[in-house]
């Protein structure tokens, strides 16, 4: 069972995987930061100095704060956006890369194989004239 776990939590992508929640992590922390303390004061002021997190709902006992919730969301969405953004960033430099890879694998053309391309090439020419 031991070496079962090992295999498992060794592999390439549960390593990635770990570092990943991680980085995720401390990227939600700054983007969260971002937003309650520079986007959405600067929101409030647009609006006409209202604090989000301030807002609510009177009843007798317990207040209903529907400006948290206001405020969750939209630091779920500016979170999410960010994110999305980050991972199509590292997607098109991945992309980048595996042409790279492909274009410098390419095996070597055999000259005999260049001269049978040019001999179809011109069979196509006649058949077509």
């Amino acid at each position: 069972m031991w070496k079962d776990f090992k295999a498992f939590a060794f592999k390439g992508n549960v390593l990635d995987l770990a570092v990943a929640v991680v980085i995720g992590a401390a990227f939600g922390k700054i983007v969260s930061s971002l937003v309650e303390n520079i986007i959405m004061p600067i929101v409030g002021l647009l609006i006409g100095g209202v604090k989000f997190t301030s807002l609510g709902f009177p009843s007798k006992d317990p207040i209903i704060l529907y400006g948290n919730f206001i405020q969750s969301v939209f630091d779920f969405i500016v979170i999410s956006f960010s994110i999305f953004l980050f991972i199509r960033l590292l997607s098109k430099f991945k992309r980048k890369e595996d042409v790279v890879e492909i274009t410098e694998e390419a095996p070597p053309v055999d000259a005999k194989e260049v001269l049978l391309e040019e001999i179809r090439d011109l069979l196509k020419k006649q058949n077509n004239a």
